[in-house]
């Protein structure tokens, strides 16, 4: 394993010759394979573009960012400037290496919306974002190229057992009641949580915040019924509006929580709130608002 590593660091230096010269570019790259990006990115595309198409890249997200912690965990990777001082961290990154997140998220991300676009250009655009984004993270020193090989392969392997299970397993939630949908939306999540005992927090998060946005969903699809399009200037306040919304929640609940006991309930409401209001609360207030049509 040593041996891999050491070639990885040749190519990383290689790369990080470049510097500072490319930094501000790779860090652009790699602000879009960031999660919050992602989920800005989801959020626009279910309330303002396509509803259904941003409810499957919402889950399809959160669960890529579960598996990618456990598989973190399990390897329990060092990250390059971890593991040889000559590499030069360029960016802030935590937790293991391998796999890397930002290669396996924008796989299934840009792969979904590009498979379900079935446009030319779209394919031209993920096929340079899946490239440039992993790149840009061997170039910032936060990642192996091995870390790469590593995302692309999960990423894939993920984004095709969603396609395939995706219409069997909405075609059978569509035959069930609201109950069985929220039991299904609250019950799938926690498993994931209780599978995952380790103090790793995105574990944690990851399934909070699917758990608040699978029953957000359901909720709305049943009593609120939004309607995205419209006209264009409404689309702009809906999205500036919600994301303002979000943002508040995100950074305002953290100090109101903070040092509470214990810590892992007070994580759990905090981002299953956040996920609950980009899927229902959000969507309810566009409605009353007039911002947005009933379906």
């Amino acid at each position: 394993m040593e041996g891999t590593l050491d070639w990885g660091v040749t190519i990383i230096l290689w790369f990080q010759q470049f510097s500072p010269t490319l930094d501000i570019p790779f860090k652009l790259f790699t602000l879009m394979g960031e999660e919050v990006f992602f989920m800005l990115l989801v959020l626009l595309f279910y309330w303002c573009i396509d509803r259904r198409i941003g409810v499957r890249l919402a889950i399809l997200l959160l669960f890529s960012g579960y598996v990618n912690t456990v598989a973190k965990v399990l390897a329990n990777q060092p990250r390059p400037f971890q593991y040889d001082t000559q590499v030069h961290q360029l960016f802030g990154a935590s937790g293991g290496g391998f796999p890397s997140g930002h290669t396996q998220n924008t796989v299934v991300i840009w792969g979904y919306t590009a498979s379900r676009a079935q446009n030319v250009w779209l394919w031209v655009i993920a096929g340079l974002l899946m490239l440039l984004t992993p790149l840009s993270r061997v170039y910032l020193g936060v990642h192996f190229p091995t870390d790469l090989i590593g995302g692309y392969l999960l990423g894939i392997s993920l984004l095709l057992v969603y396609r395939w299970l995706e219409p069997r397993v909405e075609a059978w939630l569509g035959r069930k009641g609201l109950v069985w949908q929220l039991g299904a939306a609250v019950t799938l999540p926690a498993l994931l949580i209780l599978l995952f005992p380790s103090d790793e927090k995105n574990g944690l998060i990851a399934g909070a915040t699917l758990m608040g946005m699978g029953a957000g969903f359901i909720l709305e699809q049943h009593f609120v019924k939004f309607q995205t399009g419209g006209i264009w200037w409404k689309q702009v306040v809906r999205f500036m509006l919600g994301a303002a919304v979000a943002f508040t929640l995100w950074l305002g609940l953290r100090p109101v929580l903070f040092g509470l006991e214990p810590e892992s309930l007070c994580r759990f409401l905090r981002y299953g709130l956040v996920g609950l209001w980009g899927a229902l609360g959000a969507p309810w207030v566009f409605v009353k608002l007039r911002l947005a049509e009933t379906r």
